[in-house]
């Protein structure tokens, strides 16, 4: 084997080794970038309205809160998601990796961070009692999730229910279109029963007529 062809081979094979060691040595964050964010991080629950009076005091802030749940069995990266309510006012998380099969609650007060419990540091409420939504995307800015209350809610619903009476609508023309169809076939029906009638009283104008023939023949043999 020549001195170039030695030299070639090793080089190839650093190329490989290269590769596969670059490969594991992505960060998990990288991997789950790639993940399905949205069947894996959804907003479980919501708690938009407040224990007793909104009086603006901490306690009284941090009883508002979103439950953000990770239902895989891997942990995710939050860092740089996001979550805000329809007014646009929005929330970025700092450094934490939601544990898989887990839950972090978003408080708006203030508070000191945990796996389980971060504090947006907010000195008013940020939820609409009365209608809302919550919007979680993820570091590219790509929805992951939503949960609407109020009027929100109602428009997805009435959205919902435009489409069915569209669908009812269009059923109710396919049925008055097949009763049409059957209107028309009657009366064609109609007018064949009609043509049977007239040619049974054409047969019988015949049969009147043989029997007038056959009566004047019978009186032309008597006189003869």
């Amino acid at each position: 084997m020549s001195a170039s062809s030695a030299a070639r081979r090793l080089t190839a094979v650093a190329l490989v080794t290269g590769s596969v060691v670059a490969a594991a040595a992505l960060p998990a964050s990288a991997a789950q970038d790639r993940a399905p964010d949205r069947q894996q991080v959804v907003i479980s629950d919501v708690q938009y309205n407040a224990p007793g009076p909104d009086t603006r005091s901490n306690r009284s802030l941090n009883g508002e809160w979103v439950n953000i749940t990770n239902r895989s069995r891997q942990s995710v990266d939050l860092k740089g998601w996001t979550l805000r309510n329809s007014e646009g006012d929005k929330y970025t998380f700092r450094h934490l990796r939601l544990d898989g099969r887990s839950t972090v609650k978003v408080h708006t007060g203030s508070g000191r961070d945990t796996r389980h419990d971060v504090y947006q540091d907010r000195r008013e409420h940020i939820w609409d009692n009365r209608s809302d939504r919550a919007t979680l995307s993820n570091r590219r800015g790509s929805v992951v999730d939503t949960e609407s209350w109020g009027r929100d809610r109602g428009h997805d619903r009435d959205r919902g229910n435009d489409r069915d009476r569209g669908h009812d609508r269009d059923r109710d023309r396919g049925n008055d279109r097949d009763r049409g169809h059957d209107r028309d076939r009657d009366r064609g029906n109609d007018r064949d029963r009609g043509h049977d009638r007239d040619r049974d009283r054409g047969n019988d104008r015949d049969r009147g007529h043989d029997r007038d023939r056959d009566r004047g023949s019978d009186r032309g043999h008597n006189q003869r």
